[in-house]
Protein backbone atom coordinates (compact mmCIF):
# COMPACT_ATOMS: atom_id res chain seq x y z
CA UNK A 1 0.00 0.00 0.00
CA UNK A 2 1.04 3.25 -0.90
CA UNK A 3 1.94 5.71 2.12
CA UNK A 4 -0.37 8.63 2.18
CA UNK A 5 1.89 11.99 1.52
CA UNK A 6 2.68 14.42 4.27
CA UNK A 7 0.13 17.01 4.10
CA UNK A 8 0.33 20.56 2.24
CA UNK A 9 -0.11 23.95 3.49
CA UNK A 10 -0.24 27.18 1.32
CA UNK A 11 1.08 29.70 3.53
CA UNK A 12 0.11 33.18 2.80
CA UNK A 13 1.25 36.80 3.60
CA UNK A 14 1.90 39.81 1.55
CA UNK A 15 5.60 39.88 2.55
CA UNK A 16 8.29 36.97 2.62
CA UNK A 17 10.25 38.68 5.22
CA UNK A 18 10.09 39.18 8.94
CA UNK A 19 8.74 43.20 8.75
CA UNK A 20 6.74 43.13 12.03
CA UNK A 21 4.23 41.34 13.99
CA UNK A 22 1.93 39.29 11.18
CA UNK A 23 5.22 38.23 9.33
CA UNK A 24 6.80 36.69 12.84
CA UNK A 25 3.15 34.63 13.40
CA UNK A 26 3.38 33.77 9.85
CA UNK A 27 6.83 32.34 9.65
CA UNK A 28 6.90 30.84 13.11
CA UNK A 29 3.78 28.84 11.93
CA UNK A 30 5.20 27.49 9.12
CA UNK A 31 8.07 26.21 11.04
CA UNK A 32 5.85 24.71 13.29
CA UNK A 33 3.93 22.64 11.00
CA UNK A 34 7.67 22.07 8.60
CA UNK A 35 8.69 20.37 11.93
CA UNK A 36 5.88 17.78 11.97
CA UNK A 37 6.58 17.04 8.06
CA UNK A 38 4.32 18.96 6.37
CA UNK A 39 4.97 20.42 3.13
CA UNK A 40 4.50 23.82 3.28
CA UNK A 41 4.46 26.33 0.34
CA UNK A 42 4.58 29.86 0.66
CA UNK A 43 3.01 32.67 -1.73
CA UNK A 44 3.60 36.37 -1.04
CA UNK A 45 4.83 39.55 -3.06
CA UNK A 46 8.09 40.04 -4.89
CA UNK A 47 10.53 42.42 -2.95
CA UNK A 48 14.19 43.01 -2.55
CA UNK A 49 14.06 41.91 1.37
CA UNK A 50 12.27 38.81 0.49
CA UNK A 51 14.13 34.70 2.08
CA UNK A 52 15.00 32.87 -0.82
CA UNK A 53 12.07 30.02 -1.34
CA UNK A 54 11.90 27.80 -4.33
CA UNK A 55 8.72 29.24 -4.63
CA UNK A 56 9.03 32.68 -5.13
CA UNK A 57 8.97 32.22 -8.93
CA UNK A 58 5.22 32.02 -8.33
CA UNK A 59 4.96 35.29 -6.19
CA UNK A 60 3.36 38.22 -7.25
CA UNK A 61 4.74 41.71 -8.73
CA UNK A 62 5.72 44.33 -6.07
CA UNK A 63 3.69 46.88 -5.12
CA UNK A 64 5.53 49.43 -2.74
CA UNK A 65 3.33 52.05 -2.01
CA UNK A 66 5.86 54.76 -0.73
CA UNK A 67 7.97 55.25 -3.89
CA UNK A 68 7.21 57.46 -6.53
CA UNK A 69 5.90 56.63 -9.66
CA UNK A 70 3.77 57.55 -12.49
CA UNK A 71 -0.22 57.99 -12.66
CA UNK A 72 -0.16 54.69 -15.16
CA UNK A 73 1.40 52.39 -12.68
CA UNK A 74 -0.33 53.96 -9.73
CA UNK A 75 -3.53 53.46 -12.00
CA UNK A 76 -2.14 49.77 -12.38
CA UNK A 77 -1.59 49.35 -8.85
CA UNK A 78 -4.56 50.61 -7.50
CA UNK A 79 -6.56 47.81 -9.40
CA UNK A 80 -4.15 45.23 -8.19
CA UNK A 81 -5.08 46.62 -4.85
CA UNK A 82 -8.71 45.89 -5.45
CA UNK A 83 -8.05 42.71 -7.09
CA UNK A 84 -5.63 41.22 -8.58
CA UNK A 85 -5.70 38.73 -11.54
CA UNK A 86 -1.76 38.30 -11.40
CA UNK A 87 -2.26 36.83 -8.04
CA UNK A 88 -4.91 34.47 -9.27
CA UNK A 89 -2.72 33.53 -12.45
CA UNK A 90 0.12 33.02 -10.58
CA UNK A 91 -1.97 30.80 -7.72
CA UNK A 92 -3.37 28.82 -10.13
CA UNK A 93 -0.15 27.66 -11.40
CA UNK A 94 1.12 26.73 -8.58
CA UNK A 95 -1.56 24.35 -7.54
CA UNK A 96 -1.08 22.92 -10.98
CA UNK A 97 2.19 22.23 -9.83
CA UNK A 98 1.29 21.09 -6.51
CA UNK A 99 -2.39 21.07 -4.40
CA UNK A 100 -1.95 22.61 -1.45
CA UNK A 101 -4.79 20.59 1.30
CA UNK A 102 -5.72 23.63 3.20
CA UNK A 103 -4.73 27.60 3.09
CA UNK A 104 -3.79 29.29 6.10
CA UNK A 105 -3.45 33.57 5.28
CA UNK A 106 -2.40 36.44 7.07
CA UNK A 107 -2.28 39.99 5.50
CA UNK A 108 -3.29 39.92 1.91
CA UNK A 109 -4.98 43.31 1.51
CA UNK A 110 -3.16 45.78 -0.48
CA UNK A 111 -0.77 43.63 -2.08
CA UNK A 112 -1.61 40.14 -2.77
CA UNK A 113 -5.49 41.02 -2.73
CA UNK A 114 -7.91 38.22 -1.20
CA UNK A 115 -8.72 37.92 -5.08
CA UNK A 116 -7.17 34.63 -4.82
CA UNK A 117 -9.54 33.52 -1.98
CA UNK A 118 -12.37 32.75 -5.16
CA UNK A 119 -9.44 30.95 -6.91
CA UNK A 120 -9.33 28.93 -3.59
CA UNK A 121 -12.58 27.96 -3.32
CA UNK A 122 -13.03 27.08 -6.99
CA UNK A 123 -10.77 24.20 -6.23
CA UNK A 124 -12.44 23.20 -3.02
CA UNK A 125 -9.01 24.24 -0.85
CA UNK A 126 -10.38 24.98 2.63
CA UNK A 127 -9.27 28.51 3.72
CA UNK A 128 -8.22 29.96 7.12
CA UNK A 129 -7.20 33.46 7.70
CA UNK A 130 -5.51 35.28 10.93
CA UNK A 131 -6.99 38.45 11.96
CA UNK A 132 -3.89 40.46 12.79
CA UNK A 133 -5.88 43.86 12.99
CA UNK A 134 -9.32 45.31 12.45
CA UNK A 135 -9.40 45.32 8.14
CA UNK A 136 -12.69 43.28 8.53
CA UNK A 137 -14.56 45.36 10.40
CA UNK A 138 -12.82 49.29 9.52
CA UNK A 139 -11.76 49.93 5.95
CA UNK A 140 -8.47 51.81 7.54
CA UNK A 141 -8.00 48.81 9.41
CA UNK A 142 -7.01 50.16 12.91
CA UNK A 143 -10.57 52.32 13.96
CA UNK A 144 -8.82 54.94 14.13
CA UNK A 145 -9.22 59.16 13.36
CA UNK A 146 -6.96 62.33 14.09
CA UNK A 147 -5.26 60.06 17.53
CA UNK A 148 -8.48 58.96 18.66
CA UNK A 149 -10.87 55.63 18.58
CA UNK A 150 -13.09 55.71 15.42
CA UNK A 151 -16.16 53.43 14.42
CA UNK A 152 -17.67 56.05 12.42
CA UNK A 153 -17.91 52.89 9.60
CA UNK A 154 -19.46 50.69 11.61
CA UNK A 155 -23.22 49.84 9.75
CA UNK A 156 -21.94 49.42 6.61
CA UNK A 157 -21.23 53.45 6.53
CA UNK A 158 -17.44 52.76 4.50
CA UNK A 159 -17.71 56.03 2.77
CA UNK A 160 -16.32 57.75 5.67
CA UNK A 161 -12.88 56.85 5.35
CA UNK A 162 -12.84 58.85 2.25
CA UNK A 163 -14.97 61.50 3.94
CA UNK A 164 -12.55 61.92 6.87
CA UNK A 165 -9.14 61.18 4.50
CA UNK A 166 -8.41 57.94 6.82
CA UNK A 167 -5.62 56.52 4.48
CA UNK A 168 -2.67 58.96 5.07
CA UNK A 169 -4.67 61.87 4.90
CA UNK A 170 -5.49 61.20 1.30
CA UNK A 171 -8.25 61.56 -0.56
CA UNK A 172 -7.30 59.69 -3.44
CA UNK A 173 -5.81 56.86 -1.60
CA UNK A 174 -8.51 56.86 0.85
CA UNK A 175 -11.03 56.82 -2.10
CA UNK A 176 -9.05 53.93 -3.18
CA UNK A 177 -9.73 51.82 -0.23
CA UNK A 178 -13.13 53.10 0.04
CA UNK A 179 -13.61 51.16 -3.96
CA UNK A 180 -11.63 48.13 -2.41
CA UNK A 181 -13.63 47.87 0.49
CA UNK A 182 -16.98 48.28 -1.50
CA UNK A 183 -15.70 45.60 -4.09
CA UNK A 184 -14.42 43.16 -1.73
CA UNK A 185 -17.45 43.13 0.15
CA UNK A 186 -19.92 42.99 -2.72
CA UNK A 187 -18.23 39.99 -3.75
CA UNK A 188 -18.04 38.62 -0.33
CA UNK A 189 -13.96 37.92 -0.51
CA UNK A 190 -13.89 37.82 3.35
CA UNK A 191 -17.50 36.54 4.99
CA UNK A 192 -18.58 33.94 2.10
CA UNK A 193 -14.81 32.83 0.29
CA UNK A 194 -12.86 32.53 4.10
CA UNK A 195 -13.81 28.90 6.24
CA UNK A 196 -12.55 30.21 9.28
CA UNK A 197 -10.91 33.40 10.70
CA UNK A 198 -8.04 32.45 13.42
CA UNK A 199 -8.05 35.74 15.50
CA UNK A 200 -5.38 36.16 18.26
CA UNK A 201 -7.40 38.28 20.73
CA UNK A 202 -10.69 37.92 22.35
CA UNK A 203 -11.27 41.45 22.33
CA UNK A 204 -10.95 41.10 18.45
CA UNK A 205 -13.99 38.70 18.11
CA UNK A 206 -16.02 40.59 20.51
CA UNK A 207 -15.22 43.75 18.26
CA UNK A 208 -16.01 41.51 15.04
CA UNK A 209 -18.78 40.45 16.50
CA UNK A 210 -19.87 44.01 17.47
CA UNK A 211 -19.55 44.73 13.65
CA UNK A 212 -22.18 42.10 12.30
CA UNK A 213 -19.40 39.05 11.76
CA UNK A 214 -20.58 35.80 13.20
CA UNK A 215 -18.99 34.18 16.19
CA UNK A 216 -19.27 30.78 14.77
CA UNK A 217 -16.84 31.63 12.00
CA UNK A 218 -13.83 32.50 14.43
CA UNK A 219 -11.48 30.50 16.38
CA UNK A 220 -9.97 31.64 19.21
CA UNK A 221 -6.11 31.10 18.69
CA UNK A 222 -3.26 33.00 20.74
CA UNK A 223 -0.07 34.01 19.41
CA UNK A 224 2.66 32.23 20.61
CA UNK A 225 6.40 32.17 21.94
CA UNK A 226 9.20 29.75 22.60
CA UNK A 227 10.00 30.62 25.83
CA UNK A 228 12.88 27.56 25.55
CA UNK A 229 14.55 30.31 23.01
CA UNK A 230 14.83 32.93 25.50
CA UNK A 231 16.75 33.77 28.41
CA UNK A 232 15.35 35.24 31.93
CA UNK A 233 18.46 35.36 33.82
CA UNK A 234 19.07 39.31 33.72
CA UNK A 235 19.92 41.99 35.96
CA UNK A 236 17.29 44.54 36.83
CA UNK A 237 18.65 47.84 34.85
CA UNK A 238 16.19 50.09 36.81
CA UNK A 239 14.40 51.54 33.35
CA UNK A 240 11.04 51.35 31.96
CA UNK A 241 11.43 50.04 28.50
CA UNK A 242 9.17 51.01 25.31
CA UNK A 243 10.13 48.80 22.03
CA UNK A 244 8.25 50.07 19.36
CA UNK A 245 6.98 52.57 16.25
CA UNK A 246 6.88 55.91 17.49
CA UNK A 247 3.43 56.84 15.74
CA UNK A 248 0.70 58.79 17.58
CA UNK A 249 -1.28 55.82 18.18
CA UNK A 250 0.72 54.41 20.61
CA UNK A 251 0.52 56.40 23.21
CA UNK A 252 4.45 57.06 23.64
CA UNK A 253 3.91 60.81 24.53
CA UNK A 254 1.29 60.13 27.43
CA UNK A 255 4.14 57.67 28.52
CA UNK A 256 6.50 60.58 28.59
CA UNK A 257 4.49 62.56 30.53
CA UNK A 258 4.04 59.68 32.85
CA UNK A 259 7.49 59.14 33.32
CA UNK A 260 7.85 62.67 33.73
CA UNK A 261 5.25 62.79 36.79
CA UNK A 262 6.56 59.16 38.50
CA UNK A 263 10.17 60.43 38.32
CA UNK A 264 11.33 56.94 36.34
CA UNK A 265 13.86 56.47 34.00
CA UNK A 266 12.69 55.82 30.55
CA UNK A 267 14.39 53.79 27.36
CA UNK A 268 12.86 54.23 23.83
CA UNK A 269 13.67 51.42 21.60
CA UNK A 270 12.44 52.44 18.05
CA UNK A 271 12.13 55.16 15.06
CA UNK A 272 9.14 56.32 13.77
CA UNK A 273 7.00 59.95 12.43
CA UNK A 274 6.85 61.12 16.48
CA UNK A 275 10.38 60.78 17.35
CA UNK A 276 10.99 64.51 17.14
CA UNK A 277 8.16 65.86 18.62
CA UNK A 278 8.46 63.29 21.13
CA UNK A 279 12.05 64.51 21.30
CA UNK A 280 10.82 68.12 21.92
CA UNK A 281 8.38 66.85 24.54
CA UNK A 282 10.94 65.28 26.56
CA UNK A 283 13.22 68.49 26.54
CA UNK A 284 10.03 70.75 27.76
CA UNK A 285 9.40 68.40 30.72
CA UNK A 286 12.73 67.62 31.29
CA UNK A 287 11.97 64.18 31.93
CA UNK A 288 14.95 61.26 32.09
CA UNK A 289 14.66 59.84 28.46
CA UNK A 290 16.94 57.81 26.61
CA UNK A 291 16.34 57.22 22.75
CA UNK A 292 17.80 54.29 21.73
CA UNK A 293 16.97 54.13 17.86
CA UNK A 294 16.09 51.16 16.48
CA UNK A 295 17.33 48.14 18.02
CA UNK A 296 17.01 44.65 17.31
CA UNK A 297 18.02 40.92 17.75
CA UNK A 298 20.42 41.01 21.26
CA UNK A 299 20.38 44.13 21.55
CA UNK A 300 17.15 44.18 21.76
CA UNK A 301 16.38 41.19 23.82
CA UNK A 302 19.17 42.65 26.65
CA UNK A 303 16.91 45.83 26.80
CA UNK A 304 13.85 44.02 26.99
CA UNK A 305 15.46 41.36 30.11
CA UNK A 306 16.72 44.57 31.87
CA UNK A 307 13.71 46.41 32.08
CA UNK A 308 12.14 47.18 34.89
CA UNK A 309 8.71 46.44 33.14
CA UNK A 310 8.21 46.77 29.09
CA UNK A 311 5.33 49.14 28.97
CA UNK A 312 2.67 49.33 25.94
CA UNK A 313 0.99 52.75 26.62
CA UNK A 314 -1.37 52.15 23.38
CA UNK A 315 -4.18 54.79 22.70
CA UNK A 316 -6.20 52.57 19.66
CA UNK A 317 -7.17 48.76 19.93
CA UNK A 318 -4.14 47.13 20.03
CA UNK A 319 -4.66 43.03 19.21
CA UNK A 320 -2.50 40.61 21.00
CA UNK A 321 1.19 42.54 21.26
CA UNK A 322 3.97 39.55 20.41
CA UNK A 323 6.01 42.22 22.36
CA UNK A 324 4.13 41.08 25.73
CA UNK A 325 5.21 37.66 25.32
CA UNK A 326 8.17 37.72 24.34
CA UNK A 327 8.77 40.19 27.55
CA UNK A 328 7.43 37.09 30.04
CA UNK A 329 9.58 34.88 28.07
CA UNK A 330 12.57 36.76 29.28
CA UNK A 331 11.48 37.47 32.93
CA UNK A 332 10.02 41.03 32.97
CA UNK A 333 6.38 42.44 33.46
CA UNK A 334 4.41 44.39 31.83
CA UNK A 335 2.45 47.24 32.18
CA UNK A 336 0.03 48.08 29.42
CA UNK A 337 -2.76 50.34 29.17
CA UNK A 338 -6.29 48.60 29.25
CA UNK A 339 -7.57 48.90 25.76
CA UNK A 340 -7.98 46.35 22.91
CA UNK A 341 -6.69 42.91 23.95
CA UNK A 342 -3.67 44.22 26.19
CA UNK A 343 -5.34 43.66 29.20
CA UNK A 344 -5.91 39.99 28.74
CA UNK A 345 -2.39 39.11 28.49
CA UNK A 346 -2.09 40.95 31.78
CA UNK A 347 -2.56 38.87 35.11
CA UNK A 348 -2.80 42.30 37.35
CA UNK A 349 -0.34 42.34 40.08
CA UNK A 350 0.86 38.76 38.90
CA UNK A 351 2.42 39.60 36.16
CA UNK A 352 1.86 43.07 35.64
CA UNK A 353 -0.22 46.31 36.14
CA UNK A 354 -2.60 47.88 33.81
CA UNK A 355 -3.59 51.59 33.70
CA UNK A 356 -6.16 53.88 31.62
CA UNK A 357 -5.24 54.68 28.05
CA UNK A 358 -4.54 57.96 27.19
CA UNK A 359 -4.21 58.72 31.26
CA UNK A 360 -0.99 60.07 32.06
CA UNK A 361 -1.53 60.14 36.14
CA UNK A 362 -2.88 56.65 35.96
CA UNK A 363 0.36 55.59 34.19
CA UNK A 364 2.20 57.23 36.21
CA UNK A 365 0.76 55.56 39.37
CA UNK A 366 1.19 52.26 37.68
CA UNK A 367 5.22 53.02 36.89
CA UNK A 368 5.61 54.20 40.89
CA UNK A 369 3.73 50.94 41.90
CA UNK A 370 6.20 49.05 39.75
CA UNK A 371 9.06 50.68 40.39
CA UNK A 372 8.04 50.49 44.65
CA UNK A 373 8.36 46.52 44.21
CA UNK A 374 11.60 46.64 43.93
CA UNK A 375 14.04 44.16 41.93
CA UNK A 376 13.12 41.02 43.54
CA UNK A 377 9.30 41.69 43.67
CA UNK A 378 9.54 42.47 40.20
CA UNK A 379 11.40 39.30 38.98
CA UNK A 380 8.63 37.87 40.75
CA UNK A 381 6.24 39.40 38.53
CA UNK A 382 8.58 38.22 35.62
CA UNK A 383 8.92 34.56 36.86
CA UNK A 384 4.86 34.38 36.68
CA UNK A 385 4.56 35.53 33.31
CA UNK A 386 7.05 33.47 32.15
CA UNK A 387 5.33 31.05 33.66
CA UNK A 388 1.86 31.70 31.90
CA UNK A 389 3.18 31.71 28.19
CA UNK A 390 4.88 28.60 28.80
CA UNK A 391 1.44 26.79 29.69
CA UNK A 392 -0.61 28.79 27.73
CA UNK A 393 1.20 30.96 24.96
CA UNK A 394 3.38 27.78 23.35
CA UNK A 395 4.57 26.75 20.33
CA UNK A 396 2.79 23.20 20.95
CA UNK A 397 -0.70 25.30 22.41
CA UNK A 398 -1.01 27.26 19.09
CA UNK A 399 -0.06 24.04 16.73
CA UNK A 400 -2.90 21.88 18.59
CA UNK A 401 -5.15 24.48 18.29
CA UNK A 402 -4.32 25.03 14.80
CA UNK A 403 -4.75 21.38 13.95
CA UNK A 404 -7.40 21.39 15.44
CA UNK A 405 -9.01 23.81 13.59
CA UNK A 406 -7.57 22.44 10.23
CA UNK A 407 -8.89 19.02 11.19
CA UNK A 408 -12.81 20.32 11.46
CA UNK A 409 -12.55 21.63 7.80
CA UNK A 410 -11.47 18.00 6.66
CA UNK A 411 -7.32 17.78 6.98
CA UNK A 412 -5.71 15.74 9.11
CA UNK A 413 -2.39 15.46 9.67
CA UNK A 414 -0.73 12.22 8.80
Amino acid sequence: MTAKPHPRLLAVNNYFYRRGGAEAVFFDHMKLFEEIGWEVMPFAMQHEHNLPSPWSDYFVSEIEYGRESGLLTKAKQATQVIYSFEAQRNLQRLMEKARPDIAHAHNVYHHISPSIFSTLQAAKVPVVMTVHDLKLACPAYKMLRDGHICEACKGGRIYNVARYRCIKDSLSLSAVVFAETMVHRGLGLYRHKVDRLVVPSRFYIEKLVEWGWPREKMAYIPNFIDVSHLSSDWDDGGYFLFAGRLAPEKGIATLIRAAAKAGQRLVIAGTGPDEAMLKALVAELGADVTFAGYVSGEALHRLIGQASALVLPSEWYENAPISVLEAYAMGTPVIGAAIGGIPEMIVEGETGFTARSGDADDLASALSRMASLGAAGRARLGAKGREMVAENFSAEAYRSRTLDLYRSLGVEQT
